[in-house]
C-alpha cells in the first residue's frame, strides 16, 4: 500500500473552483429532460463534465484549463464507488501543478498492479507495484503528495515536462509557499524503488530550479539549454532610471543580455491587471521594457509561438547576439 507522506505542513491544495453545476443526482430520482439536454450539449450551450455533471458552455469557457480538469477530478471522485487514490495529473490538478500540454479528459487514479491497469469511464487507471509511494488524505480520498506528483510526472513524460512540474512544486514565489523542498524530492526518489523512468525523473530534477514563475520560463529555460545557449541567470533584479525594479526571466551576465518570455495573461487575466485596464498594463509593460532595453547592452522577448518553433527562439537570441554552440535547429524539431 502507498505510505503516508507526512510532512503536511508545506502541502496545502489549491481552492477548488466555484463554478454551477447542473448534477442528475441532485434531482432525486425525478424524471429529467434527456431531449432538452441532448440539444443543448448538441448546441454547445452546455458541455458535459463527467456522466451526470453538466455546465454552462460559457462558464466552462472562463475556467483555465487546470480549473477545468480540477472541476472534473471533484465531480468523479465524488460519485466514484469507494475511495480512490488520486495521481499524476490529476494530483497535479489538485496541487496546482500546472503545465503546457493539454490537460487529459480522463482522471488519474493509482491501483495494484494486481487489479489490472484497465481504465473504463472516467477513470484512467495507472498502476504500481511499489509500496513507497506518499499519499495525503484528500476529501475522504488520498493523493500523491506535491514531491511524489512531480516526479512520477517526471517519469512518464519528456525532460520538458518534467522540468516544468518540479520547478512548480518548488517554486519559491508561490502563494503560500512552495509545495515541497529539493530535499524532500530528493528522498522521495530515493526511496522509490521503481525502475521505471527514474533516469528521466532524476535528470529533471537536477536540471529543476525554485526560481521559475510560470511554465512558459520553464519551457524556455529548457529550449535555451537545448539550443546551445550559455545557461541564464533567472530572476535577476534590475533598478531602473525611474526607480521601479524589475525582475527578469533570464539574464545572461557574460553578454549583459536581458531575455523574457512575453505572455498575454499579464494583459488579460484580471488577477495580473490589478485593477488596470489591458491598455495600461500594454503600455506599462511597454515602459518596463523600454528602460530595460537602455539599461543593458541586448535585449529579447518572445512569445509562444517561439517556443513552438525553436529555430524562432534561436534566431531571436542569436540575431541579439548571444553565442550558441549548436547550428540552427531543423525545421519541425521538437524538444521534448
Amino acid at each position: 500500500m502507498p505510505r503516508d507522506g507526512g510532512h503536511r505542513g508545506a502541502m496545502h491544495p489549491r481552492p477548488e473552483p466555484v463554478i454551477a453545476l447542473h448534477r442528475r443526482r441532485e434531482h432525486g430520482g425525478l424524471p429529467i429532460d434527456d431531449r432538452k439536454l441532448a440539444r443543448a450539449l448538441r448546441d454547445r450551450t452546455h458541455v458535459r463534465v463527467v456522466p451526470g455533471s453538466y455546465v454552462a458552455a460559457r462558464d466552462w469557457r472562463a475556467l483555465t484549463p487546470i480549473d477545468r480538469h480540477d472541476v472534473r477530478i471533484v465531480e468523479a471522485v465524488d460519485r466514484a464507488q469507494g475511495a480512490v487514490t488520486l495521481c499524476c495529473f490529476a494530483a497535479a490538478a489538485v496541487w496546482g501543478i500546472d503545465q503546457v500540454a493539454a490537460w487529459p479528459q480522463t482522471v488519474d487514479v493509482l491501483v495494484p498492479r494486481t487489479s489490472g491497469g484497465r481504465s473504463s469511464g472516467v477513470f484512467r487507471r495507472r498502476t504500481s507495484t511499489s509500496g513507497d509511494l506518499e499519499t495525503a488524505e484528500w476529501r475522504g480520498h488520498r493523493i500523491t503528495t506535491p514531491a511524489q506528483t512531480a516526479l512520477d510526472l517526471a517519469r512518464i513524460s519528456g525532460f520538458t515536462s518534467g522540468v516544468i512540474a518540479l520547478d512548480q512544486v518548488l517554486w519559491r514565489r508561490r502563494a503560500g509557499g512552495p509545495l515541497t523542498s529539493l530535499d524532500r524530492l530528493a528522498s522521495t526518489l530515493e526511496v522509490d524503488a521503481r525502475s521505471r523512468g527514474r533516469a528521466r525523473a532524476r535528470a529533471a530534477l537536477e536540471f529543476s530550479t525554485d526560481l521559475s514563475d510560470s511554465v512558459r520560463e520553464s519551457e524556455g529555460r529548457v529550449l535555451i539549454e537545448a539550443l546551445g545557449f550559455p545557461p541564464p541567470v533567472l530572476q535577476k533584479r534590475f533598478t531602473l532610471p525611474s526607480g521601479r525594479l524589475a525582475d527578469v526571466d533570464y539574464y545572461f551576465e557574460d553578454f549583459d543580455h536581458v531575455a523574457e518570455f512575453d505572455g498575454v495573461g499579464k494583459y488579460l487575466d484580471p488577477a495580473l491587471l490589478a485593477g488596470r485596464t489591458p491598455e495600461e498594463a500594454l503600455i506599462a509593460e511597454k515602459d518596463r521594457g523600454d528602460e530595460l532595453q537602455r539599461a543593458v547592452r541586448a535585449f529579447s522577448r518572445w512569445r509562444t509561438p517561439a517556443h513552438r518553433d525553436p529555430r524562432l527562439l534561436y534566431d531571436i537570441l542569436s540575431g541579439a547576439g548571444l553565442p550558441s554552440r549548436r547550428p540552427r535547429p531543423p525545421a519541425g524539431l521538437i524538444f521534448r
